[in-house]
């Protein structure tokens, strides 16, 4: 079966209630639940909740304030790091409202250790504060935790479906390559990159059916952490360091822009020399887990959503951005709160 095939099919099992156990056969299943929970016990436990990214970003910049929900696992929390400006949502507002010339306010529902099953509790908070735009990480837990990948698939679908129901773009950071992972030993390592990696080309087809958008993380930090796993990997050698998120925040960031419909005119057409264009979905979903960095979102062609080998998508490589140093995030909106206090004098 063809890589996109395997894509389609587990998540066809997704939409229709297959369990997906074939995906690397059960006798695979049974040594990764073993040696995921030896990895486990290497990188240690996750108790520390993480800095919180949530505030106020871009102060002293116009409104109406761009508002961003964060939610997934450590990796959207930025376990590891000492300081909130090291968070990838830290990163991530901070230059979000420089290109945007906006106030952003950031909300993190994030939490460490979560799978794709504790999504819909964040999609409600998230909710609540009626966010321009959802960026979620998601994806390794369910690996390291064996939970089958059409059920992990099924449930971002629908935590997607919910938050375009309600008007909010959605990006989606799908799983990276666990294979870059230096405390998973072998097999173990072969058989997570063999998984993360179908995980992710399968969570690019249902987010995108579902109306939003993805962006692979695959191995994108993996040449970086062989080289230097010192500078790219935090303490425990499972999650990234500061430079390793800032790495991940810059990935996201253009495809965050692009659903704020914030990107210069120039940028809006796909550029073939960059390799971007229009492919049926399960075949961008195989090219975007196979280089990092690539976005995936729906398109039309001739006025059809739809052609005979399914969603049409449009695979884009969108340029990188100068990083920013990341702001720290006031708790308040003090632009806000001065508009007021004229009201109330006048």
């Amino acid at each position: 079966m063809g890589k996109a095939a395997a894509a389609r099919r587990l998540a066809a099992a997704a939409a229709y209630g297959g369990g997906g156990a074939s995906l690397v056969g059960l006798a695979s299943l049974g040594l990764l639940k073993i040696e995921a929970a030896l990895a486990r016990r290497t990188i240690g436990n996750a108790d520390d909740p993480g800095p919180d990214a949530t505030g106020w970003y871009g102060r002293g910049r116009p409104g109406p304030a761009v508002k961003i929900a964060l939610l997934g696992d450590s990796s959207a929390v930025g376990y590891g790091v000492e300081c909130v400006e090291e968070t990838p949502g830290a990163v991530l507002a901070t230059n979000v409202a420089e290109r945007a010339d906006r106030r952003v306010y950031l909300r993190s529902f994030a939490v460490v250790g979560a799978q794709s099953a504790d999504l819909a509790g964040q999609v409600d908070a998230a909710l609540a504060i009626e966010p321009d735009v959802a960026v979620i990480l998601i994806g390794a837990n369910d690996v390291t935790h064996t939970v089958l990948p059409a059920q992990a698939v099924r449930l971002l679908e629908a935590a997607v479906r919910r938050l375009r129901t309600a008007g909010v773009e959605v990006v989606v950071g799908t799983c990276p390559d666990l294979g870059t992972v230096e405390p998973i030993p072998p097999p173990l390592k072969q058989i997570a990159r063999f998984w993360s990696r179908r995980l992710a080309a399968a969570q690019t087809i249902a987010v995108v059916e579902a109306g939003g958008r993805t962006v692979s993380f695959g191995s994108i930090l993996g040449p970086e952490f062989a080289a230097a796993p010192a500078i790219l990997f935090g303490p425990d050698q499972f999650h990234p360091s500061a430079a390793g998120y800032a790495r991940a925040a810059a990935v996201l960031l253009p495809s965050v822009l692009a659903a704020l419909g914030v990107i210069p005119d120039e940028e809006l057409e796909p550029e073939a020399y960059r390799g971007e264009g229009v492919l049926p979905v399960s075949y961008a979903a195989v090219e975007a887990a196979r280089t990092p960095g690539t976005e995936v979102g729906g398109t039309e062609v001739g006025g059809d959503e739809r052609g005979t080998r399914g969603r049409w998508a449009l695979l884009r490589h969108r340029r990188r951005y100068p990083d920013r140093a990341a702001e720290t995030p006031e708790e308040s909106d003090e632009v806000d709160e001065e508009r007021q206090d004229r009201d109330e004098l006048a």
